[in-house]
């Protein structure tokens, strides 16, 4: 593996592998992913304080908002003050909000969760993740989309490793509040080495032996940089935002019905989780496979694509999934549109903005999915006013159908993103 010397710049001068910075932050994101695994702490907190479910799904309600807007304020001092400060910050933060989510036991109330759990945990969270895309994409100007998508990895499949572990021993054998201290221990000693492990290469620095195809530049769309105060006042940035905002808001509506809809059609409750796991398989597996396409193709050709696919898929669901294997099919579609959604969305940003203020402007690009995340109770409420999953699932194949008209509209202008590296 090429070691490459790095300069003096926000970190310390020392030999620096590209390879290492992926690891470093496929680990950010794999803890950061940890706390995204609320599900299965829904029904013991219930039954231990006596919960309803809207106050046991209030402190993950609180955690997804404050991750989601907190990550513009994170994105712009990873900008300013590089990834290995902010991202130890970050880690000491998450050790904090677990800590005192275990004194739950003293504070049996769910405001306590949303106070530790949701606001210190989501800052966390925020300020780790915020580290994560920029450093990949600012070391491997030659494979953008590749290095991006490999680095958020973790993120998708925390969830497929970490909920059979808590559900199956750290909540059978610790309870809950041994469980946040055992998470909390492992998300900050893992959390601070991947710290150590972030750097940012000098200005203009290049990998040995590649030279930018003709036309290409570090700089955005009109060989600009734009800072964020600029970036919000573009028509781009809104056609950017709505596309991100509208296929995560109905992947996300959608993903939190698959349970209980594989109820109505005969599974039974194992079967029908299990098509979550297939869901968190392709999420996490597929974003690589999702960066590799988008540097041979074009990021924008490949998100067109997938939601073509997504949106048939959502549109017909109430038809045609009708069984276990028709679901687990329409499950990994589903996956599959939020690998590429989460590991491109960060490359169409630096394609259109440049790579300088990436943290910070992701971070108003990534205020969607706060947005987003108020979609499952939409879906909730669709159920429950029509007794039926049809409404649900053609609304967010409406989203997935906006989403893809947006990123169609971009390709054909040529707006940033539609042409693969060299």
């Amino acid at each position: 593996m090429a070691v490459l010397t790095m300069k003096k710049t926000s970190s310390v001068s020392t030999p620096v592998s590209r390879q290492r910075i992926v690891l470093a932050g496929f680990l950010l994101a794999l803890m950061g992913g940890f706390s995204y695994a609320w599900g299965v702490l829904v029904v013991p907190v219930m039954d231990r304080f006596g919960w309803s479910k809207a106050e046991a799904t209030l402190p993950f309600t609180a955690f997804m908002v404050v991750f989601a807007l907190a990550m513009v304020p994170a994105g712009s001092l990873q900008d300013r003050w590089g990834p290995r400060i902010v991202s130890a910050a970050g880690a000491a933060l998450f050790l904090i909000a677990y800590v005192l989510a275990a004194l739950v036991g003293y504070f049996p109330h769910a405001w306590w969760l949303v106070l530790s759990y949701g606001l210190i945990g989501g800052t966390a969270c925020a300020l780790t993740y915020a580290c994560v895309a920029p450093s990949a994409r600012k070391w491997f100007p030659d494979q953008p989309a590749l290095a991006v998508s490999t680095a958020v990895m973790g993120f998708g499949l925390a969830a497929l490793i970490v909920s059979p572990i808590k559900s199956e021993y750290l909540l059978v054998i610790h309870g809950i509040e041994g469980t946040f201290l055992i998470i909390g221990a492992l998300t900050f000693v893992v959390s601070m080495i991947a710290s150590r492990m972030l750097a940012n290469p000098p200005p203009d620095w290049s990998p040995r032996g590649w030279t930018a195809p003709t036309g290409a530049s570090r700089a955005g769309a009109g060989g600009r940089e734009y800072a964020p105060g600029e970036v919000w006042r573009t028509p781009r940035f809104w056609m950017i935002w709505l596309a991100f905002g509208a296929v995560t808001s109905g992947g996300l509506m959608s993903i939190a019905l698959l349970p209980a809809y594989g109820r109505s059609i005969g599974l039974t409750s194992a079967q029908a989780a299990l098509a979550i796991s297939v869901f968190a398989a392709f999420n996490g597996f597929g974003r690589p496979l999702g960066g590799f396409l988008a540097d041979r193709f074009g990021v924008l050709r490949v998100m067109t694509a997938t939601y073509a696919v997504q949106t048939v898929t959502l549109l017909a669901f109430p038809l045609a999934a009708d069984s276990m294997p028709t679901l687990f099919v329409s499950a990994a579609v589903l996956g599959w549109g939020f690998a590429v959604t989460l590991g491109l969305f960060p490359v169409l940003t630096s394609a259109c903005f440049g790579v300088r203020h990436l943290g910070g402007n992701y971070g108003l690009v990534f205020t969607a999915f706060g947005a987003g995340s108020l979609a499952p109770m939409l879906g909730a409420w669709s159920y429950d006013a029509t007794g039926g999953y049809g409404p649900a699932f053609v609304t967010a194949g409406g989203l997935a159908g906006l989403g893809l008209v947006l990123c169609g509209y971009m390709m054909t202008r040529g707006t940033g993103g539609d042409e693969p590296p060299g």
